[in-house]
């Protein structure tokens, strides 16, 4: 029996890898019912009849009607807070211009990258928390810049990432792996990141849904768990699921999801990139055989004239720049997002 495909709209849908989920769950991309395949169509139309012509394409109204869970009203909400936060973010500009170029020096506080991809073909996503230090950070950088990089790197998961890793596997990934390193991190310093954490979070639910596909959280310090337990009576059964709280002796079970070569030595891989994996960005998306362009690195790139790439020398004494949050509808159901505190 051929394999179903995704119903697509040849007017959005200009894909040139993979449109069919490798895992036949109802309302994802090649095993939609003809009444979620309806509202695809109701949702596009409200939007079209808004004035949205971007970002249409039947694999984004999928995501954002499965953050909520098919009803069309609170989905095209969502994409309009989401457009809305767009424009004010300036995304668009920001994902073809802007430079992290003080990147290496922050790394050494709070690396958070990509690394390859896991065992399902997926990117994989790493964060270490324990060193994040702000106040050493802010002499380096600002909250802006720190914010302007966690979505440029979302909208660089998006595309190249997620495309070519769909190509080598040649099945549709919408998904990354996260690992969230808590080695280090303890009641104190949860406190003095948390205006930090609440502004990455909120974007990463509220603009990127959909885009978390497994999370490990190793190391988790004493009693991790037992709050864990609490939180997860909060959270949404699917995204539950996905989520792994692991101690100390993590590491039988993340190389049964990352392959021994794909995952850094520091969490007991065999991998040691030449520049350092935090900074390699290694992955299909650097391979030309699986790479492609990027659809934001068109003609309309040019030259910014909104982005301040030279990065802070002071440290910074306000508040955390506020990600705006959305007009109406419930929050997402958890935390189905890329990470927690980053992608």
């Amino acid at each position: 029996m051929a394999a179903p495909q995704s119903k697509t709209d040849p007017k959005y849908d200009g894909y040139d890898y993979p449109t069919t989920s490798p895992t036949a769950q109802s309302g994802h991309p090649g095993h939609t019912t003809p009444e979620q395949d309806a509202q695809i169509y109701q949702l596009r139309t409200q939007l079209e009849q808004a004035g949205y012509s971007e970002r249409l394409d039947t694999l984004t109204m999928l995501r954002f009607l499965r953050a909520r869970k098919f009803n069309v009203n609170l989905a095209k909400q969502m994409f309009v807070d989401c457009e809305k936060w767009r424009k004010e973010f300036g995304v668009d500009d920001l994902v073809r211009n802007f430079d992290y170029k003080e990147k290496p020096q922050v790394f050494q506080y709070y690396p958070q990258y990509y690394h390859k991809t896991d065992k399902d073909g997926r990117p994989v996503y790493i964060e270490q928390l324990g060193g994040i230090d702000l106040t050493a950070m802010y002499k380096i950088t600002t909250d802006k810049r720190m914010l302007q990089n966690l979505v440029v790197e979302y909208e660089k998961l998006a595309d190249p990432r997620l495309p070519a890793c769909s190509r080598k596997s040649n099945q549709l990934l919408e998904t990354s792996c996260s690992i969230l390193d808590l080695k280090g991190v303890g009641v104190s310093k949860i406190t003095s990141v948390y205006g930090y954490v609440k502004q990455t979070a909120a974007i990463s639910q509220n603009y990127y849904p959909e885009r978390l596909g497994k999370m490990y959280l190793i190391n988790a310090p004493w009693g991790f768990s037992s709050v864990f337990s609490v939180i997860k009576g909060f959270l949404d059964p699917v995204t539950v699921g996905k989520i792994h709280v692991l101690g100390t002796g993590y590491q039988s079970e993340l190389l049964a999801q990352v392959p021994k070569e794909n995952l850094p030595k520091l969490f007991g891989g065999t991998c040691d990139c030449e520049r350092g994996c935090p900074l390699s960005d290694a992955g299909p998306w650097q391979d030309p055989q699986w790479s492609k362009p990027p659809k934001w690195a068109d003609s309309k790139a040019g030259a910014s004239t909104t982005i301040d790439n030279e990065p802070s020398s002071t440290i910074s004494t306000h508040e955390p720049q506020r990600a705006p949050q959305p007009s109406s509808g419930p929050q997402n159901a958890g935390m189905d997002q890329q990470a927690p505190v980053g992608q």
